[in-house]
């Protein structure tokens, strides 16, 4: 079961992150403090979605060790990363390594907020796009081993003819097989079956 979307907090300065959890929930977004990437790591939970706001400069582990573990463990949410005056050449690794913004002090409310938004965005079309492809994935596992054959011709953009050809099958027989793959995939058109191709990681296949 999936938690709802959270703003995780993250910064060694008390002040800094109880004023950020505020404006947040001033604004109804959810959000939780962490008093150094190590406790956030430590919290971490699978099924967890949402953003991170994190400082660039900690103690233990920065902002820029924490980007780096975070891609390790393949963990979704985005990360806002807050940098102080001069510490460009820092936010650029940041982006480098994923950031999906970051922010100079002192920062703007209005911009902060708009930011997290935007991430909080982006993170809910990516869990989406995820339990799509994971739902694709199950439809192709349902298909036959021949219902596989017929759906890589048609995704290579061979006619039924040239798809029974190569499987030394009759057209007919190809139809029958395209019909049930349509009807598996729940595709309603070529186009659809191919666009659920390429979201699966299949253009290509021979």
């Amino acid at each position: 079961m999936q938690h709802d979307a959270t703003v995780h907090v993250i910064d060694d300065d008390q002040a800094v992150r109880e004023s950020l959890a505020f404006l947040l929930q001033s604004v109804r977004i959810p959000a939780v403090v962490h008093e150094s990437a190590s406790s956030f790591l430590t919290s971490l939970t699978t099924g967890q979605n949402g953003c991170i706001i994190t400082d660039i400069r900690m103690p233990d582990i920065s902002g820029i060790d924490l980007l780096r573990r975070i891609k390790d463990l393949n963990v979704p949410m985005p990360v806002i990363v807050i940098t102080g005056h001069g510490d460009v050449p820092l936010a650029v690794e940041a982006m480098k390594l994923g950031a999906f913004d970051f922010l100079e002090k002192p920062f703007d409310d209005e911009a902060m907020i708009t930011t997290v938004r935007l991430a909080l965005n982006r993170a809910k079309q990516a869990e989406k796009a995820s339990a799509d492809r994971a739902d694709l994935g199950k439809r192709i596992t349902s298909l036959s081993s021949r219902e596989r054959d017929v759906l890589n011709g048609l995704i290579a953009g061979h006619s039924n003819k040239v798809i029974a050809a190569n499987l030394s099958i009759s057209p007919r027989t190809v139809e029958i097989y395209r019909a049930n793959v349509m009807t598996k995939m729940q595709a309603e058109s070529l186009s659809e079956l191919v666009r659920m191709a390429i979201t699966a990681g299949l253009a290509g296949s021979d």
